[in-house]
């Protein structure tokens, strides 16, 4: 049976033993830490009591929100296509603690460190039929041991950026065995397919599938009620939604709003900070201040319109891309990553970002198919260029609404993904459970296969 190695077991229980000293010198470390205290705690209460073992169990694992929100709409598909199925969902970055208290599944908590007892006290506990890793974040220990127990092993969204660690010495080698013991891949792209074929999945495993997150946020964008009361506050004058930002993003989007408000006084913008912490707040106010910009009103101190409205709370970011009439989606400036584009491009808004684009296949999606704005490098050079975009799209309305729509088209082109990557889990739990073979039937009739 595949296994992973002593040093991998070595280096894990090195980290974990570590990880508090490195939470003494980082705030949003110790957030994390002190979640995690009781990881699974939660899970394996619940496995003790509602745990059916006539039942097929799916266990999810997406590390972070953004590999959450991949799963989430395979998840609700699977829901939707297994009802007998149990689902467990489990996650490791604090980011996605709110999508676990809402996603539909029968429990939800952190993972543990991926050692060998926290690992065999959840899979002696759950028994799963079928665990499923989204995106990339694969646990060597936890697919290797489910693996030895006779569980499927399979990866959903699967994406793998060319710059990522895990294809390098020595995380290449100390991953494979995790990655070896997969029984099906669901890749977003055929380059993300032969990556996946680098990390040791073997390579007719591997199906290219698509990005179910494209279906995540249609999905979202069709749940948003006309009522919302998010939406009134891009009412009645042009407004820019700046999702996820960072203090480098803040700094081109301060100095861009600046110039735009001395030609268009009645423009708005909606700042959105990755992280609303009340010193990153505090900042971004006094160097709107510093710019001259009218005072920024926070949104838990607002119900109105404002022109520079800041949100001091998480998990509103969707629903206010559709109080917008264009959209800037932070993390394209120093090293934090590109957020998603996607949200505001299924609400049909033309799309700017940061020079650090080329790690997202979204990006590339929206600028080759003239829904998105890629800005220079270089505080100075990027505001002025979103000055100028900025501007064109309050003056040229037909030109903004046909960027809008070509962005929104990327997002229409990449539907499916989802469905595809349900029917592949629900062959694999079929393949293991008989009597789930009149499921699987009842399933390809549906779906035309």
């Amino acid at each position: 049976m595949p296994s992973t190695s002593l040093v991998y077991r070595t280096a894990l229980k090195l980290g974990a033993a570590l990880a508090p000293a490195i939470g003494l010198l980082s705030p949003r470390w110790r957030r994390g830490l002190q979640a995690r205290k009781e990881a699974g705690g939660r899970v394996l209460a619940w496995a003790e009591s509602h745990r059916e073992e006539g039942r097929p169990l799916v266990w999810f694992h997406a590390a972070s929100l953004g590999e959450g929100l991949q799963a989430e709409a395979v998840l609700r598909e699977l829901r939707r296509r297994c009802p007998e199925c149990q689902i467990v969902y489990t996650h490791f970055s604090p980011s996605a603690a709110g999508l676990a208290s809402r996603i539909d599944a029968d429990a939800a908590d952190y993972l543990p460190y991926d050692i060998p007892q926290n690992v065999d006290r959840l899979l002696s506990a759950l028994k799963p039929d079928l665990l499923v890793f989204a995106k990339l974040d694969l646990w060597p220990e936890l697919s290797t041991r489910a693996f030895s127990r006779g569980a499927h092993v399979a990866i959903v969204a699967g994406t793998v950026s060319p710059e990522s660690t895990r294809l390098r010495w020595p995380a290449r080698t100390l991953l494979q065995p995790g990655y070896r013991v997969v029984t099906a891949a669901a890749a977003v792209s055929a380059d993300d397919g032969y990556r996946l074929a680098r990390l040791g999945v073997i390579p007719d495993r591997i199906r290219i599938l698509g990005d179910p997150r494209f279906d995540s946020v249609l999905e979202k964008v069709a749940a948003t009620s006309a009522q919302d009361p998010l939406l009134r506050f891009g009412q009645g004058a042009p407004t820019l939604v700046a999702g996820s930002t960072w203090s480098e993003d803040e700094a081109v989007l301060l100095q861009a709003y600046a110039g735009i408000r001395s030609v268009y006084p009645h423009a708005r913008l909606i700042l959105v900070p990755h992280e609303p912490v009340e010193h990153h707040l505090a900042r971004i106010e006094q160097v709107a201040s510093a710019s001259g910009l009218p005072r920024p009103l926070r949104l838990g101190a607002t119900t109105e319109a404002t022109p520079l409205l800041l949100v001091d709370r998480v998990g509103l970011l969707a629903a206010l891309y559709g109080t917008g009439t264009m959209a800037y989606v932070g993390g394209g400036f120093g090293r934090a990553g590109l957020h998603s584009v996607l949200e505001p491009a299924a609400w049909s808004l033309p799309v700017a970002f940061g020079p650090h684009w080329r790690n997202s296949r979204d990006a590339a999606l929206l600028l080759d198919g003239e829904g998105g704005t890629a800005l220079p490098s270089g505080t100075v050079a990027a505001a002025a260029a979103l000055e100028k975009v900025w501007s064109k799209w309050i003056r040229d309305d037909s030109n903004r609404l046909e960027q809008g729509r070509k962005a929104r088209q990327v997002v229409e082109r990449g539907r499916g993904a989802s469905e595809s990557s349900a029917e592949m889990l629900l062959q694999l739990i079929s393949s293991r459970s008989p009597r789930m073979s009149r499921i699987a039937g009842r399933s390809g009739q549906r779906s035309g296969r």
